[in-house]
């Protein structure tokens, strides 16, 4: 922290936090290159406060050069160097958070420019930030060196400079497998075991036990986030894939998302798009069967990342030595998904998957390219449909009434057997009236796929209640927002046992909810339903970050106040699916918006009245006006 220099204002010669003031740009220049050049040499208290300030320059200003020209990344890099060979300099005074410090600030400067980036790999930051990657000091300085190498490893100019260091590659998929465990058993399961400077770095004082709980569970997350962001780099490159693709770690991809602490990295089911660019990769992924099915329920939920999962599934199909491998298990989910207008950035995506599977249906042969009569069938279903909609353009308005009146008596028929405990015979009257009504009548279709997806959800058929939710939720406007098929494929997304894919669309449900002006939606009192947030406890348990290294490790031992029972056997009485009579005494079904979709209650079955039927298809051409 001293140099050669004194201040009136200050005790300490050469203050670098009163160098940074002085007033001749020349002199501060001169002063704070002299800085960087001998603070690694220098054994004084006090060093970690002036490369706490840097650190915090770095976070605030990153694209500012000044301190790249004078030396900063070769400072860092002896400064981590130093802590690895003199660990008696290391335990003394603060000097233990200085190679954190030093690596984070690499890795802040050189996140976004890459003339940084090659500054950085000429001042020789690789090879010591290889160094925490191996694990030498702990968990925490791992953090920040992948997160520094992953810059680096971006830009085409630093990219080989990091792949030179062969056993990058390899430290990193080992790490985006371990992490959680590391984090888990090394600083969350034990309180009396924690470091002090962990607990410091991640609360910066400010937090007791549960804090510091909460802040280990997204630096494990970005651990592993940043450790797949790197590998990554390497999957651009095929040369690399052989070392990434190995089936051990390409079928753990699926279940490495982040959580809720890290929503904002594609983590596995990026790397997974990524492979799949590749020929290469797509034939690994196409051998693991696991990994095309966790794809299809990425693709058909709430995951930001959806659309990465279709891209996925798309490629895999347009691929002749993969197609084959993947069809039966793709084709019913893009089939779900037809109908998708834009995603994201993804313009007319329904009509891309539409062209994909016309292609397969085209391109099929004999043996083993052939498609099975169950998937034509679907396929073929739906190029029919594509072409009702054709028809219907030329179709006079008087005809399309009619059929959207026949559609919405077999519907209507549908919620009075429903009411009467025919769920089989209810389902049924849905499909019939999905095929009656029009292919423009979008809100009429999305809520008959919704009623039965809960046919589908009451008979025990959770694929079947997946599959028409989903159609409902793409047909709706805005997408992937009609709350009662949010809620349904909750339901039967929880019946199959995947929390993360449950728990997204309960979150999203609820979310719509607080924003709906239905009265069976919005939230009385602004109250969480009771059924929606036994779910979301349940799903956030099961989704939880540290479930499998809990589990593996014998459960959390650090509760604190505020009884943190995740990982471990708690009393919680097992979730069961709402009453759609939970909601409200008024006899309506809980997500019911009037009479259009069905509730439990067991009235006796009466056929709709002529008046019913019209009042019915008067609603209808109000909503098709509008």
């Amino acid at each position: 922290m001293r140099m050669d220099k004194m201040t009136q204002d200050c005790p300490y010669p050469g203050c670098f936090f009163c160098v940074m003031k002085e007033a001749n740009p020349s002199k501060r220049r001169t002063s704070i290159l002299k800085f960087f050049r001998e603070l690694p040499s220098q054994d004084d208290d006090g060093q970690v406060l002036p490369i706490s300030g840097l650190w915090n320059t770095a976070m605030a200003h990153p694209n500012d050069p000044e301190f790249i020209d004078l030396g900063i990344f070769e400072c860092m890099a002896a400064l981590i160097y130093k802590g690895l060979k003199n660990r008696r300099w290391l335990s003394h005074d603060q000097n233990i958070y200085i190679p954190y410090y030093a690596a984070h600030i690499i890795g802040s400067y050189t996140m976004n420019m890459e003339e940084f980036a090659e500054s950085a790999v000429h001042a020789g930051v690789i090879p010591p930030l290889v160094e925490l990657l191996r694990g030498r000091l702990t968990w925490v300085e791992q953090r920040v060196a992948v997160r520094a190498l992953g810059h680096l490893a971006t830009y085409a100019s630093t990219f080989p400079s990091v792949a030179s260091h062969g056993e990058v590659l390899e430290l990193s998929i080992q790490l985006a497998m371990s992490s959680l465990e590391i984090v888990y058993s090394h600083f969350y399961q034990y309180v009396d075991r924690r470091l002090s400077y962990h607990c410091d770095l991640l609360t910066r004082g400010m937090g007791g036990v549960e804090m510091e709980s909460r802040k280990a569970e997204e630096w494990a997350s970005q651990l592993q986030c940043w450790s797949l962001q790197l590998i990554n780099c390497f999957a651009f490159k095929p040369e690399f894939l052989p070392v990434i693709c190995k089936p051990e770690f390409l079928i753990k991809l699926p279940g490495m998302w982040g959580g809720l602490v890290n929503e904002n990295s594609p983590a596995g089911i990026g790397l997974l798009r990524t492979i799949c660019h590749h020929k290469l990769g797509r034939g690994n992924v196409a051998n693991c069967p696991g990994i095309v099915e966790a794809l299809c329920n990425i693709a058909r939920s709430s995951d930001d990342w959806q659309y990465m999962a279709i891209d996925c599934l798309i490629w895999l199909l347009q691929d002749p030595t993969t197609c084959h491998k993947v069809v039966d298990k793709a084709v019913p989910a893009l089939i779900d998904l037809a109908e998708i207008s834009t995603l994201g950035d993804h313009k007319k995506l329904g009509d891309s998957i539409v062209n994909v599977l016309q292609e397969c249906v085209q391109s099929q042969g004999t043996g083993r390219n052939s498609l099975s009569n169950r998937t034509k069938e679907q396929i073929d279903e739906l190029l029919n449909s594509r072409q009702r909609l054709k028809w219907e353009k030329n179709m006079p308005k008087e005809d399309l009434h009619i059929k959207q009146a026949a559609a919405l008596v077999v519907k209507l028929e549908g919620n009075s057997l429903f009411s009467s405990g025919n769920i089989a015979g209810a389902a049924s009257k849905y499909s019939e009236a999905v095929a009656l009504c029009p292919m423009r009548s979008k809100k009429e279709r999305v809520v008959l796929y919704s009623n039965r997806s809960q046919c589908h959800l009451l008979l025990q058929q959770p694929l079947a209640a997946i599959s028409d939710a989903t159609r409902a939720l793409c047909l709706h406007n805005p997408l992937n927002r009609h709350a009662k098929s949010l809620w349904r494929r909750a339901q039967a997304y929880d019946m199959l046992g995947l929390a993360k894919e449950s728990l997204l669309d309960a979150i999203l449900f609820i979310n719509e909810c607080s924003q709906s002006n239905d009265p069976d939606l919005s939230l009385k009192q602004n109250k969480v339903p009771d059924y929606a947030e036994r779910l979301v406890k349940k799903q956030m348990r099961a989704a939880w970050l540290f479930t499998e290294a809990a589990t593996k490790h014998g459960g959390v031992r650090c509760e604190g106040e505020g009884g943190n029972i995740y990982g471990q056997e708690a009393d919680d009485s097992e979730w069961e699916t709402a009453s759609e009579s939970d909601i409200g005494n008024d006899g309506r079904a809980e997500m019911g918006d009037d009479d259009s979709e069905p509730d439990e209650r067991k009235d006796k079955y009466e056929k709709p009245s002529l008046k019913d039927i019209k009042h019915a298809y008067n609603v209808q051409l109000a909503e098709d006006e509008t």
